[in-house]
């Protein structure tokens, strides 16, 4: 029995659509970073790129568990020194870009790498309900019916 190892010229990429409203952002997230990935296929391979692309609509409505939504910090720096900034996740999605949230959560779930960065290359977040990507006919995922907790009133 040999070791099954994909290549890839035989990866077959699907295009995936997630709504994201009400969703739990980290549970959410984990589902994305393992279709990016490939994950949840059997030909997976780690060291090919052989997930699907995937696109999430709805981010602005996005849920937190707790009291992240006050309280959970994201840190950037300047580059100058003392030039650290922080903003909560409430700034954040009330701001103008709110999808951000969403993409840092996938970025950090993923390994570091060039890979890793080429596959995040496949991930399309969009606040809204709209997307330009109907010509790639995307197959709808609910993210709801997979677990209860994944979804929050």
């Amino acid at each position: 029995m040999k070791t099954f190892s994909a290549k890839p010229a035989e990866v077959e990429k699907k295009w995936v659509v997630i709504d994201a409203e009400g969703l739990v952002v980290g549970r959410l997230a984990s589902i994305i970073a393992m279709r990016l990935r490939g994950k949840h296929k059997p030909s997976f391979t780690p060291h090919v790129d052989d997930g699907d692309n995937v696109i999430v609509v709805n981010a602005q409505k996005v849920v937190l568990t707790g009291r992240k939504y006050s309280d959970k910090k994201y840190y950037h720096h300047t580059g100058h020194p003392g030039g650290i900034k922080e903003r909560t996740a409430r700034s954040i999605l009330e701001g103008r870009f709110p999808e951000r949230v969403l993409e840092k959560a996938v970025e950090r779930m993923m390994p570091e790498g060039p890979l890793a960065r080429r596959q995040l290359g496949n991930l399309r977040v969009y606040a809204g309900t709209e997307h330009p990507h109907a010509a790639q006919q995307p197959v709808a995922l609910d993210v709801k019916s997979l677990n209860s907790k994944n979804a929050r009133a």
